[in-house]
């Protein structure tokens, strides 16, 4: 007997839905239909966000970092293992590779005669293949990757740390906020910027959760054997016991669409052998399957809500190229500081051992004379006390020079267990030329229009914000009720063979054999796609939430989170423009400072000579000689340091214009990499001047003072 059934059902929990609502329906759809995954906000669309009016665009459109998606190792980890030729490639982990704990071999090379002679050059480029910090960071572009490889499968982000790893020991920048652990140390996980400088990105991953678009295959093979004693020999043909061997394969494929769509089918298999007189077949076979087809039409509708996360993730996935651009930027301004420390420290030592050779030789002086009779004791103890501070001051220089070349081997390897490294003196082989940069003499909005356009902070705010924007789509559509039509079509059949024990109750006698045809599996099977036993229908499912008020507040503050985000922006373009104009006024400060300072050691140095001279001829005195030593001690330290901050700041303006890269002629590509094949060429360097040896105050004793 065929059963033909048609089943047509509608599920309506609740029917309530407001013309507003379907109104914000389209709008949602339309909306998402237009997302952009490329052009970022500009800030005059920001401004005119903020404001709902149009407004002068304040600064240019951010540079994205390119090329975009850099690579850390060779594998893309954006991509899922490929199922060809071999599906079970799947359900084989991917191993990362272990991190390389020993230094390149470069800085091998670098030492010579037991001292590590290195220039600025050499510095930047070890700290581009050891530094723990740009290694680190290297990592998260990689994290990001299994990011968007999750977002292809419809599931949630984790998150991406882009923060700067701030590890590395000295030359500490007033521009870097604060941070803790490895991975990202000054802000949180979980999107680019999130909970960084008071902003708050809490509701990024809500709205409709997407389905998955992985398909899933669902398999259960089960096999039961009963054997069950009758208590009723009636109902059970005169058998005391009946047994049941049921074998059951039963299979469901599902699998998720972009387009909101859910597809479902289900197959089922059972074979059933028993002694049961009452059944006609044994073995019976019964086969069915059901396909259905589930669409959202409006709380989860479209490809701009269900492959949102994708979007998000190849945001999030730029977010950290140009996290790790400002991490080489931050690093590279940081090993110049620790660079421009460590030459200061150097030419400090050598000028306390300067000061310490003049003040012996003129104690040496001095007590020739006090042995002939021609100087009094007390110049004697005089000159003795200057040479005991020059000590202590040469012993402090020593220390520091010693620490300073310490912290320059932190920072440019990996290693430092290795006696012969840790034991070699650094000896900086550049120094700072004085040559004008262009930047010193460039107008201010011009030096501020290229921060702008240059900056990955800029970059990072803006497509942070385009992730705001991403997820204000989603809540809005949070809002609206869940309405799903459905559709199914399906199919049964029955097929055996004639069970030997079943009784024709008409006579009282089992059936002869041949009564009923045997029917195969593979004839069973194929009826199920004949239309000979179809189930088929549609529907409708409604789920209407009365107030609806979780939504509301996560749809609001998805709103505030983007009015912060956009103050944030507005925020670092004021920030940005004070900084760069700072460092141009602090460039014009330092070679003022520089030139002061020059001019004063001149001085000091011509005025120490001189006082020698009249030393030597018996016209001055100890002391005078001593009192212009130290003149001209505290003129060397005065113009050591103003070199130096002048040094610093120069890097630090590069820093805040983001074009250190570029004017050092790094490849970012290749300090993705950690293969550093061409080393960086960093203008505006000198060679340090060779240092005259003090000379003798006299070669004879002076002649006696006439009475």
């Amino acid at each position: 007997m065929k059963l033909r059934h048609w089943q047509a059902s509608v599920c309506i929990t609740l029917t309530l839905m407001s013309a507003a609502q379907q109104g914000m329906a389209q709008q949602t759809v339309l909306a998402a239909q237009q997302v952009s995954p490329t052009a970022p906000a500009s800030p005059q669309q920001v401004q005119n966000d903020t404001t709902g009016t149009p407004g002068l665009p304040q600064a240019p459109d951010p540079k994205l970092t390119e090329p975009l998606f850099l690579r850390s190792t060779p594998k893309d980890y954006g991509r899922g293992k490929s199922g060809l030729p071999n599906p079970f490639n799947w359900y084989t982990p991917r191993y990362y590779p272990a991190p390389r704990l020993s230094n390149s071999p470069r800085l091998d090379e670098l030492l010579q005669d037991g001292k590590i002679y290195l220039s600025l050059s050499d510095a930047v480029t070890l700290a581009l293949e050891n530094n723990y910090d740009i290694a680190i960071a290297r990592i998260n572009l990689d994290i990001a990757d299994t990011d968007l490889l999750r977002a292809k499968a419809g599931s949630s982000l984790r998150g991406v740390s882009t923060g700067l790893v701030t590890n590395t020991l000295g030359g500490a920048s007033s521009t870097v906020t604060s941070g803790g652990g490895p991975g990202g140390t000054s802000s949180g996980a979980g999107g680019g910027g999130a909970g960084l400088n008071g902003i708050v990105l809490s509701t990024s991953g809500g709205g409709p959760i997407p389905y998955s678009m992985d398909p899933v295959l669902t398999g259960a093979l089960e096999y039961q054997a009963q054997d069950q004693e009758q208590s009723n020999l009636l109902f059970s043909g005169g058998l005391p016991s009946l047994y049941t061997n049921t074998s059951t394969y039963n299979f469901t494929y599902a699998q998720g669409f972009g387009t909101g769509t859910l597809f479902n089918l289900a197959f089922g298999n059972t074979r059933v052998t028993t002694n049961n007189p009452f059944n006609d077949f044994s073995p019976i076979l019964t086969a069915n399957f059901t396909a259905t087809l589930t669409q959202h039409l409006l709380q989860g509708f479209g490809p701009g809500i269900q492959d949102r996360f994708i979007l998000q993730a190849k945001n999030d996935r730029r977010i950290t190229d140009s996290s790790f651009r400002q991490q080489l930027l931050y690093t590279v301004n940081q090993v110049e500081n620790i660079y421009w420390g460590l030459v200061s420290a150097y030419e400090d030592e050598q000028a306390k051992e300067r000061a310490l050779a003049q003040s012996t030789q003129l104690t040496a002086d001095n007590r020739r004379q006090l042995e002939i009779g021609t100087l009094a004791p007390l110049d004697v103890v005089n000159s003795d006390a200057s040479v005991a501070s020059d000590k202590q001051a040469l012993i402090v220089a020593q220390t520091n020079l010693e620490y300073q070349q310490l912290i320059m081997k932190q920072a440019i390897a990996r290693n430092l267990n290795d006696p012969q490294l840790s034991a070699a003196p650094v000896i900086p082989t550049d120094r700072v030329a004085l040559d004008r940069i262009p930047e010193e003499d460039m107008p201010v909005e011009d030096l501020v229009r290229e921060a702008y356009a240059n900056n990955p902070q800029i970059e990072q705010a803006v497509l942070n914000m385009k992730n705001n924007r991403i997820t204000i789509r989603a809540e809005k559509n949070g809002l609206l009720p869940v309405v799903d039509a459905y559709a199914f079509y399906g199919a049964s059949a029955l097929g055996g063979a004639q069970n030997p024990g079943a009784l024709d109750f008409a006579t009282g006698q089992p059936y002869p054999p041949g009564s009923f045809p045997s029917v195969s599996y593979g004839t069973t099977f194929s009826n199920l796609f004949n239309s000979s036993s179809p189930d088929k229908g549609i529907g409708l499912n409604v789920t209407i939430p009365l107030r609806n008020r979780t939504a509301q507040a996560d749809q609001a503050r998805s709103e505030m989170e983007l009015r912060q985000s956009q103050m944030r922006l507005q925020q670092l373009y004021t920030q940005i423009r004070i900084q760069v104009i700072n460092g141009q006024f602090a460039l014009t400060n330092d070679r003022a400072q520089v030139a002061s300072a020059q001019a004063a050691h001149d001085y000091a140095a011509q005025s120490f000579e001189a006082e020698q001279k009249k030393y030597k001829l018996g016209a001055s005195t100890t002391a005078l000689v001593l009192q212009q030593g130290r003149s001209l001690a505290v003129a060397d330290n005065t113009l050591i340091s103003a070199t130096a901050a002048y040094a610093k700041d120069r890097a630090a303006l590069l820093q805040l214009l983001s074009t250190t890269l570029d004017r050092y002629n790094i490849n970012i590509v290749a300090a993705a990499s950690g293969t550093i094949t061409q080393a960086p060429v960093i203008p505006g360097l000198t060679a340090p001047k060779p240092q005259a040896a003090p000379k003798p105050l006299t070669s004879t004793p002076p002649p006696p003072p006439a009475m």
